[in-house]
């Protein structure tokens, strides 16, 4: 039986990276994916700028437009355009992107298997172990990036209590809809649905139309999906591929790390709560689990649990605001779309996407007026309990108090 340095269960953009950046560096690694690749996944596909800065090569091989202005609208009124000094995202689609990073993976050394299901993952006396397609594989550590429903934060203990997301989209070629329209801009439709929006992004040969939100919004997300159509003048009959799926959103202090397993990506629930987005969450996780295998390997530390205060560090002051900014447009719709139209607002938001600025805490001198009532709203909203799932404090409305 061979061993491995680290075994990572889960190809997508989190798990691929991670194997990456722990092949480059040596290690011997095992990526592992159930699923045939290409596969394709839901997912908006968009890369900011922001995330694409933690990717150590580019992936323009597999972008299909570029997004250089946003597209406001709040309840399908007045639009709002606002243009960035340069690209803001890039769109991508997951069947393209995944198969390009677990190839990238590869190259740099880990031993890719796709189409292979890990039914069990053990830890014991300082060894991991996966079950994966009835073989049984050791490791010094394995890192989770099996998704929002795998087996390894259920198999380690780290479930933790997430609220979830909903969100259904699908696909409209551009024989129904008139490419022009939507080429170089994200269209996004604020108050339309609880706890999100709606969207239209641009790909390669086609529009990704979606809607999500609450969870408790999926019964209605149909009907939703078919209005944001009507309102953008595609008949609804002409969508197609639609999908349906689940965004964990995890409170501040859900496990992450047990021994020497870690979990990245939406496996850890790391969703941007405001965006729906986790591209950036992925990749810095992915780097901050690559560096903690890396230490443990070279017997500088013994286990990964230090890995979760790391990853508090780098994300969760940013989520803290996310939540604030998302049960504000929840409760305040109105109030919240004019502290983001704000004078300035904008110019910081953008440089925020695109990386230029590292996190929201950054924002200085008149910026910070805006954004601190947008927070406060939040607040109010949280204090009122206003999203809670029904018997018990929600990890929403602890995030948003801490």
């Amino acid at each position: 039986m061979r061993r491995f340095d680290a075994i990572v269960v889960g190809a997508g953009p989190a798990g691929s990276v991670t194997a990456y950046r722990l092949a480059a560096g040596g290690a011997s690694v095992l990526l592992l994916d159930r699923a045939r690749f290409p596969r394709d996944k839901p997912c908006g596909g968009g890369l900011t700028g922001r995330a694409l800065r933690q990717l150590p090569f580019s992936v323009d091989p597999v972008v299909e437009d570029v997004v250089d202005r946003f597209e406001f609208r709040l309840s399908y009124g007045r639009r709002v355009v606002k243009r960035s000094s340069g690209d803001l995202v890039r769109m991508t689609q997951r069947r393209r992107l995944d198969a390009f990073l677990a190839e990238r993976a590869a190259e740099a050394g880990a031993e890719f298997r796709d189409g292979v299901r890990v039914s069990a993952v053990e830890a014991s006396n300082g060894t991991v172990a996966v079950v994966a397609g009835g073989d049984r594989v050791e490791a010094d550590a394995v890192v989770g990036a099996d998704g929002v429903n795998g087996v390894t934060a259920r198999a380690l203990g780290l479930r933790g209590q997430p609220v979830y997301g909903v969100a259904l989209e699908g696909n409209v070629p551009y024989t129904e809809v008139a490419e022009e329209r939507f080429r170089g801009r994200a269209v996004l439709e604020l108050g339309i649905v609880s706890g999100g929006y709606g969207w239209v992004f641009a790909k390669g040969d086609h529009v990704n139309v979606g809607v999500g939100g609450w969870e408790r919004e999926g019964p209605r997300l149909r009907p939703l999906l078919d209005g944001l159509c009507v309102e953008h003048g595609i008949r609804p009959e002409v969508v197609t591929g639609l999908r349906g799926f689940r965004l964990p959103l995890r409170g501040t202090g859900d496990p992450v790390a047990n021994g020497r397993a870690v979990l990245v990506g939406d496996a850890a629930g790391l969703v941007d709560p405001i965006s729906g987005d986790g591209m950036y969450e992925a990749f810095v996780s992915a780097t901050l689990a690559a560096e903690g295998v890396g230490d443990l390997l070279g017997g500088r530390q013994d286990a990964l649990d230090g890995y979760a205060e790391r990853l508090g560090t780098a994300l969760a002051r940013d989520a803290q605001a996310s939540w604030a900014a998302k049960l504000a447009f929840d409760r305040y719709p109105r109030t919240a779309f004019g502290f983001i139209l704000a004078p300035r607002v904008w110019t910081f938001v953008d440089q925020l996407i695109r990386g230029d600025v590292e996190h929201v805490r950054d924002a200085r001198g008149v910026v910070r007026l805006p954004l601190r009532g947008l927070e406060r709203l939040g607040s109010i909203a949280a204090a009122g309990r206003y999203t809670s799932p029904p018997g018990r404090r929600s990890s929403v409305v602890r995030a948003a108090d801490s």
